[in-house]
């Protein structure tokens, strides 16, 4: 590990400043993919609904242009105007074309908004704590052990992902948004539940975040008397999206020296990174920022979503597993496409999820096989699909708690009833049960003290 006050200096390089695009970039950048008009304003419909940003790192590093609209990376993050229904699409586009005022653009934007599910998993309302009766805006408590907390100025990121679940912190509906700025509420919550031993930072994107400010949020939970905090995780696509946070921009050294102080108070800091192809691990600054980040103690954990015409196939993930190996980072989860926004859009079926994720496994070696999934991010927790398999005639889903609200659920293995179309735990009938072990006991429960997980040999086969 580096130490604090010697951190190396970013090389001496030319720095790329950061600049957002927005929406009102789209028709020009997307003139460059040589769409036409009819093309370019389904383009901005969408956008006016789903939040759209990207970068000119994204745009001139990581998309290839001539691929354009079947290129990875660009329907990674540009809108695609299959998004949304055809009739949205056609409705905003129209106000779009007359020039329509901004109240009656935004009025047919929020009411499609509303029926995209803004915020799946009961997040706003299960997940949220008290502190003395209070509730805490910004923060969330869904497991035991982890608290989320959500600061106001990384609600956003240096580029949004099509298929983002959090989309509702983008757009303008203030209502549905998650922040604080209150650190010092969330040490005193620490204080209180000493049962957690972990704090997630998430957003947003808190690297988007200066190095100062980040630090007003990340110090007080260096406080001896947080000693049960063994770990500070901080969710981001910046090692991705614009590397530069840790090579040239002004204060990547700074961030870097925070991080080295993390390690040095005895905790453990890990960078949750979302990488969701391989291509956003190619270029020498990627390259460059990891080797940086990992010098300075800090643990680098790779997760993303299955994402349909992204990375929905097997040699996709095998690969980012394999390089994201070999440099020094651990492959953590593959996650399932959240019911959440342009889900029937991205998403894969269990099923093919299963095979993709199984196929993928089987073709790197012990280290990336410290990945976890297909994995759903659900509300009682996170559900895998383990396999697929005939048990008494029946074929099932195999399925078990990796997290779940209720702490004597995980590891449990339960059943479902096979279906192939099925892309959510919504989707899903439990087989050889009445009720899933989730699910509250007046809907049934197995035999010998086992609720919704009935052995095979005991029941008849569902159908």
């Amino acid at each position: 590990m580096t130490d604090i006050q010697q951190v190396v200096p970013a090389p001496r390089e030319a720095a790329r400043r950061y600049r957002a695009y927005g929406a009102r970039h789209l028709d020009m950048l997307t003139r460059r993919a040589g769409l036409g008009e009819a093309d370019r304003l389904a383009i901005r419909a969408v956008a006016t609904v789903l939040p759209f940003r990207t970068n000119p790192y994204v745009v001139d590093e990581l998309i290839d242009w001539d691929a354009v609209p079947d290129d990875p990376v660009y329907r990674l993050v540009f809108p695609q105007p299959d998004m949304l229904p055809r009739d949205d699409v056609d409705r905003i586009a129209s106000l779009l074309r007359a020039d329509a005022a901004e109240r009656l653009i935004r009025s047919a934007a929020h009411e499609i908004r509303m029926r995209l599910n803004p915020h799946p998993a009961g997040q706003l309302v299960l997940n949220a704590p008290t502190l003395d009766g209070r509730p805490l805006p910004g923060l969330q408590h869904k497991y035991p052990e982890t608290v989320l907390f959500f600061p106001k100025q990384g609600q956003t990121c240096h580029a949004y992902c099509t298929y983002c679940f959090r989309w509702a912190q983008f757009v303008d509906e203030p209502e549905l948004k998650m922040a604080t700025d209150h650190v010092d509420t969330l040490v005193a919550y620490l204080r209180r539940h000493r049962e957690v031993t972990s704090v997630l930072i998430t957003g947003g994107d808190p690297m988007i975040m200066s190095a100062a400010v980040l630090r007003r949020y990340v110090e007080p939970l260096l406080d001896p008397r947080l000693d049960h905090i063994e770990s500070i995780r901080i969710g981001t696509k910046s090692l991705a999206y614009w590397p530069q946070r840790y090579v040239t921009d002004t204060d990547a050294d700074d961030t870097l020296r925070l991080f080295a102080e993390v390690v040095a108070a005895g905790r453990t800091l890990a960078l949750m990174a979302h990488y969701s192809h391989p291509r956003e691990l190619e270029p020498l600054v990627a390259a460059k920022a990891i080797r940086r980040v990992r010098d300075t103690g800090a643990v680098i954990r790779t997760q993303a979503p299955l994402i349909r015409s992204v990375n929905d196939a097997a040699v996709t993930w095998r690969s980012m597993w394999r390089s994201q190996v070999r440099a020094g980072m651990v492959p953590y989860y593959m996650f399932v496409e959240r019911d959440t926004g342009p889900q029937d859009y991205f998403a894969v079926p269990l099923a093919r999820a299963h095979e993709i994720f199984r196929d993928a496994y089987a073709g790197v070696s012990g280290l990336c096989r410290s990945v976890r999934g297909p994995s759903m991010s659900a509300t009682p927790g996170k559900v895998c699909v383990d396999g697929i398999a005939d048990v008494a005639g029946a074929r099932v889903f195999v399925l078990r708690m990796l997290q779940a609200r209720d702490p004597s659920l995980v590891g449990r293995p339960f059943f479902a009833r096979f279906d192939p179309r099925a892309t959510w735990l919504t989707d899903l009938q439990p087989a050889f049960a009445d009720r899933f072990p989730f699910e509250p006991a007046e809907y049934g429960s197995g035999p010998a003290g086992l609720p919704g997980v009935w052995p095979a040999e005991l029941v008849e086969p569902a159908c």
